[in-house]
Parts: structure tokens; sequence; C-alpha cells
């Protein structure tokens, strides 16, 4: 159904039922569902959050200068992204790690259209380091790497949340799971699927995104195919 996605995994679904920051093991079967993906030719994105390791709103909620904490966040994500590659590559699924943030030593400067060209030759670009600016979340450096990349859809996989729901489904047992939404009844509504920076700029490029549980094996490659999974935003 896609040529090119952009997949944005939660830091949280890194860690699975673990009690530490990355679970090994998580990791190799989130890696082999995006290998099934690579498998059918597509083209692939992925960022990565950092909220397992750690949140810049946390820091700032702890009284650290929110620039700091968002600078920490970042190199979360950096971690998070290394992992990931890792356990592509001993899969054999080549890959390209590209960081906002210089830190030549572990992985490459992020360069539009270096990464199109690393896509273009078959490897999956995982984009760390949020956008090397602080107080812009991962959602907002997710949506604007698609944008960059020209993909076709954003791919947003949650841990244990089966779409968007019009409250927090894990505080109330008769939330609602929406099928279909617009980003203007997102935003209108508040949901917290993203951020309204975000959003904004998923409808203003005229971007989809689909959210599912990605805690269902295989539900990457469903979505893919286009089988109806979870919540599609459309922009009208």
């Amino acid at each position: 159904m896609y040529k090119r996605i952009l997949l944005k995994l939660s830091g949280e679904a890194l860690k699975g039922n673990a009690s530490t920051i990355i679970d090994p093991e998580t990791v190799k079967a989130i890696a082999r569902q995006i290998k099934e993906v690579y498998d059918l030719g597509i083209e692939i994105g992925i960022v990565v959050g950092g909220g397992n390791i750690w949140r810049g709103k946390i820091g700032e909620e702890l009284g650290m200068e929110r620039a700091q904490a968002d600078y920490m966040g970042m190199l979360a994500t950096i971690m998070n992204g290394l992992s990931v590659q890792d356990a592509l590559e001993g899969m054999g699924v080549p890959t390209r790690c590209m960081t906002a943030l210089p830190i030549d030593s572990v992985a490459e400067p992020y360069i539009r259209r270096k990464a199109i060209r690393h896509l273009e030759k078959g490897r999956v670009c995982i984009f760390a380091g949020g956008l090397g600016s602080p107080y812009f979340s991962t959602d907002t450096a997710c949506v604007l790497r698609a944008t960059e990349i020209g993909a076709e859809v954003v791919l947003m996989a949650k841990n244990g949340t089966e779409g968007i729901y019009d409250c927090d489904p894990k505080t109330n047992p008769n939330a609602h799971l929406y099928e279909e939404l617009t980003f203007n009844e997102i935003l209108a509504k508040g949901l917290a699927v993203m951020d309204s920076t975000a959003a904004s700029l998923c409808r203003d490029n005229k971007l989809p995104l689909v959210v599912f549980n990605m805690n269902h094996t295989g539900n990457i490659v469903k979505v893919v195919k286009g089988e109806k999974i979870g919540t599609t935003v459309k922009v009208k």
C-alpha cells in the first residue's frame, strides 16, 4: 500500500515488561516486525522516543532548566536508536542511524538528501536526537522527518494501546476507540495522541497517520498492507 513510511516507536515499547530501561528480547521482537516490512520492499524511516530513559518534562518538574532537560531527552533517543539499529543489523537489515545532535563517533549527522539516498539504496534510516533543539517533542520530529523524506504515512506504534480514544482507557474502561478521525478533530477535541504542533504539521502537509498497538505481532505489516487496525487519521 505504501512505498515509503515513517514508523514512530515509543521509548516505553523498548522495555516491554522488563525492569530494565531497554529489554534486548523486546527490541529484537520489534526488529523482526520491522524486517517483515523491509522484506516487502518498503522504504522505512524510524523515529524512537526516549520516555523509557528520560523525559524533558519530568526534568522540568524536578526544577531543571527546560532546555537542559530536553537535551538529556535527545540523548535518550539516541541510545534507543542505537539499540534498534543493532537489533536490525543482527538480522541482516542494513541501517543508518542519523542524529540531529552532532555525535559523529556513533551516528551520522542528519542531512535530508543523504537520508533520502540511504532509503533509495534500501537502508532503514533511524532518526535520533529529536530535532536537535529543545522545546520540541519526538512527535514533532517524527512528522517533520516524514515530510522531509517524502513518506506517504506516519505509523505511530503504541505500547499496549489499540489506537486513539476519547479518554484514557487505562483509567476509564468505557473509553471509546475511534476508528477514523481528522486532524482538525484531534486539535478541537484536545486528544492526547500527539502534541498540537505535530498534528498541525500533519494536517498542513496532508500527511495521514495510523495509530495502532504494536504489541500484537504482525500489526506493522498488517497496517502497511492496508488492513483496518487501530485509528486512521485523515486530513479531511
